[in-house]
């Protein structure tokens, strides 16, 4: 399918409004391709983040379990996290969230799918890794700021969570609903 290239967006001015490690908006004033000004165009600044799919040797999924202030709910979630600026690459954070999250790790790793979580309005991606393998390698050493359990779920339970909806965050639901379509669901 052929596609149309789109012309950029010119921007005038950015300033930050408000600039933290774990939340940065700047606000541009932008001119469109047709002219039209936006003179307040707000943007999230996140680092990039990772998730993995992590599933053990006898074919059982990693999952986190944790209390999400922002909604008032505990979910299942992937093994996430941020890609910390001394990790060399994405595949390094992935690898290192997972074994502090979970104290799993080794496996066959790849790069499953790049996400935004919003491109209109956040400017950071997740990158989304498939672990196969995966075995436990030591105890999980979480961050302080983290509380979460850790659950060994089969490709059944998983399937149920997702037709539940019980998976909300939607850069875990869309790797998870990807690995079921590829696998015969």
């Amino acid at each position: 399918m052929e596609q149309k290239e789109e012309k950029g967006w010119t921007v005038l001015s950015s300033e930050y409004l408000h600039k933290e490690p774990w939340l940065t908006v700047r606000k541009d004033h932008l001119v469109l391709p047709n002219g039209n000004h936006i003179p307040d165009y707000y943007v999230l600044e996140y680092p990039d983040w990772v998730n993995t799919i992590a599933i053990t040797r006898d074919g059982q999924f990693v999952l986190v379990r944790q209390y999400r202030h922002a909604l008032g709910e505990t979910a299942y979630e992937l093994c996430a996290g941020v890609c910390e600026r001394e990790d060399a690459s994405p595949l390094v954070s992935a690898q290192r969230e997972l074994l502090e999250e979970t104290g799993y790790g080794n496996g066959e790793w790849h790069e499953y799918m790049c996400l935004s979580a919003n491109a209109s309005t956040v400017a950071n991606l997740t990158h989304c890794f498939l672990a196969t393998g995966v075995e436990k390698v030591c105890e999980p050493h979480p961050e302080a700021t983290e509380s979460l359990t850790v659950h060994l779920l089969s490709l059944a339970e998983v399937k149920d969570l997702l037709r539940q909806g019980a998976i909300r965050q939607s850069l875990m639901a869309a790797p998870l609903w990807k690995y079921m379509a590829e696998h015969g669901w």
